[in-house]
């Protein structure tokens, strides 16, 4: 994850300008890779100074986190929303945003997008995210899972036919698996499916798709069953 800068233009919007000086001055500390792109800094409305955020999940609570502050000693409005990292690629260079939170590089189709735009930036790596594949607590019997497995699970052969836990080993009782992870638009999709199964967004498609983290726990990891297996975006 990194941040995108239009290398110009910081005389003309101090209040980006102080923005980015304080997520770099906040983030030094850390060894993490994250992504926000700043798109054409001029875009910015100086009259109203709002300034706003979109696209990654795995990004958002940095990003969120130094926008609250950056509001309490500052007169600018800070949107900040989560789209996915390709939705919000999709705003970016599209002139709706100024700052891209990204959990992957971009692509190089976007890169042409935002240059037919006229959409201008530097990138600011800012954190290292992990990827974490997470069971229900009250799964007693899936201590951990091979890459080979999680293939066998995500592939998008398995649709329809990888359904119980005992067709991934067969030493696991046959439980239903329900599956759950982010959709198509997630920085985070792109690396698991790449990573498991071969191929970027190469995936079965009968799972739950949301592009926050957090709905996972709140709506559906608090149920306690024996069945769930989540793809998250950090740990």
């Amino acid at each position: 994850m990194s941040t995108l800068v239009k290398p110009n233009g910081f005389s003309k919007h101090s209040y980006l300008s102080n923005f980015i000086k304080i997520i770099m001055r906040i983030i030094k500390p850390y060894i993490l890779l994250a992504m926000a792109f700043l798109s054409s800094i001029s875009s910015v409305n100086a009259a109203e100074k709002v300034i706003n955020i979109d696209g990654s999940s795995t990004v958002y609570p940095i990003t969120k986190g130094v926008a609250d502050s950056f509001q309490s000693i500052r007169k600018v409005k800070m949107h900040t929303n989560i789209s996915g990292t390709g939705g919000g690629f999709a705003k970016f260079c599209n002139g709706e945003t100024e700052v891209q939170n990204a959990s992957r590089p971009i692509l190089k189709k976007e890169m042409d997008i935002c240059k037919e735009a006229g959409i201008q930036y530097i990138e600011l790596p800012i954190a290292f995210d992990a990827l974490t594949v997470v069971v229900n607590k009250s799964n007693d019997f899936v201590d951990y899972l091979t890459i080979e497995e999680l293939n066998k699970i995500w592939r998008p052969a398995a649709k329809g036919k990888i359904e119980s836990w005992n067709q991934v080993r067969s030493t696991w009782p046959n439980h239903p698996i329900q599956l759950y992870g982010p959709g198509a638009d997630s920085g985070t999709f792109d690396y698991f499916t790449e990573a498991i199964v071969g191929k970027a967004k190469s995936s079965r498609t009968d799972f739950t798709v949301s592009e926050t983290d957090q709905v996972f726990f709140t709506r559906r990891f608090s149920r306690c069953r024996r069945t769930r297996l989540f793809k998250l975006c950090q740990i």
